[in-house]
């Protein structure tokens, strides 16, 4: 099983206890509804800074696992080996939107790798994500395949590895397949967990992830931000996560997309000082470079869960602006930039607001707590 948060100084959650009220759902000032959660920041050496909720509460990393799954295609010299660009890395870990540049940028690596693009195993049902893209596709009668699906780049990271390594490609989704075997060895080095102790499931997309406490998802976003900062075993990681880490923020539309993407925007918002990565079911992991919150301070990671999945995006919208703007990583520039995201409105035919998610919310730091 996965190895519990070591016991710190930061209060625990009440056991049974309801999730704080994170964000309602505003309609002629009437509460239609409420999204509960956790939010817990830590610092880059581990401490937690500001929590609110169970930090202790066990998530599926779902997407959120993706930066840490490049991590054995990188230290093998399989990157190397196919002279993989920043977009093309970026896209690895991505859950993007199957726009054209997605599609584009992947083609060209298999081509290069000499991979067929039709050992995908990742499916093609509901995508793309891309309403636009979708649109157009289907007025062409264009049916979309497996490489418009948001987790192909990350499958072509297995396939990859595959091919330099001389394994098969065939089955690499497998949890017994060398590739998946790779991947599962890098996520314990990164969370500081033997792999036989990890917790798994099957990913939507068909292939293994894990599970952690909220306080391991912001401890490795954490070490994300700053991977020579760590203190342990897990520096050794250092070059492939710093590697991933400049490939995300170097091309932050590759990771999720142009339009109506929280992950882009947010990275765009404040170019080069922060890593965003959803998960799925409410899940998010932020990564916050030393000095995003204002000189000398260090860099950090923040897991929010939003406790009923967030099935339409608005509450992780939301509740992920709002708590980089308590901790002090966005701007009042910043979050002009994101008002889409930080209150998001349900428009009528006549394009009035008549609905809008409002957070409720206040973060508190952890030394104020104890």
């Amino acid at each position: 099983m996965a190895r519990r948060p070591a016991r710190g100084t930061f209060p625990r959650w009440p056991r049974g206890a309801a999730p704080p009220v994170l964000a309602e759902q505003i309609r002629g000032g009437i509460v239609e509804s409420r999204h509960r959660g956790h939010v817990v920041q830590v610092a880059a050496d581990g401490p937690v800074e500001y929590l609110l909720g169970d930090a202790e509460l066990v998530v599926s990393l779902r997407s959120a696992i993706k930066p840490f799954a490049l991590i054995p295609l990188i230290e093998s010299g399989a990157a190397d080996s196919f002279a993989l660009t920043q977009p093309e890395l970026a896209v690895m870990a991505s859950s993007h939107s199957g726009e054209d540049l997605h599609v584009r940028t992947l083609q060209a690596v298999f081509r290069r790798a000499g991979v067929s693009q039709s050992a995908l195993a990742c499916g093609s049902e509901g995508m793309p994500l891309d309403r636009p893209t979708f649109v157009r596709l289907a007025g062409d009668r264009e049916r979309p395949g497996p490489i418009r699906h948001m987790c192909s780049g990350y499958h072509a990271g297995f396939l990859l590895l595959s091919k330099f390594r001389g394994w098969p490609l065939e089955e690499y989704w497998r949890e017994e397949h060398p590739s998946q075997v790779a991947v599962r060895d890098a996520v314990g080095r990164a969370f500081g967990v033997r792999p036989d102790r990890l917790v798994g499931a099957i990913d939507s997309c068909g292939v293994p992830t894990y599970a952690f406490s909220l306080l391991e998802v912001a401890r490795a976003y954490a070490l994300l931000a700053e991977p020579a900062a760590a203190v342990d075993a897990r520096v050794e990681l250092a070059p492939a996560l710093t590697r991933v880490r400049d490939a995300i923020l170097a091309a932050p539309e590759m990771v999720a997309g142009t339009r109506e993407r929280l992950d882009t925007a947010v990275m765009k918002a404040v170019p080069g000082v922060i890593v965003a990565k959803g998960g799925a079911e409410g899940l998010h992991g932020i990564s916050i470079l030393r000095g995003a919150r204002g000189r000398p301070t260090p860099a950090a990671g923040i897991a929010i869960s939003i406790e009923d999945g967030d099935p339409l995006g608005r509450a992780g919208w939301a509740v992920t602006v709002e708590s980089l703007r308590q901790v002090g990583a966005l701007d009042d520039g910043a979050l002009e930039r994101l008002e889409a995201y930080r209150r998001p409105r349900v428009p009528d035919p006549l394009g009035r607001t008549v609905a809008e998610t409002v957070t409720r919310f206040e973060l508190a730091p952890v030394a104020e707590l104890a």
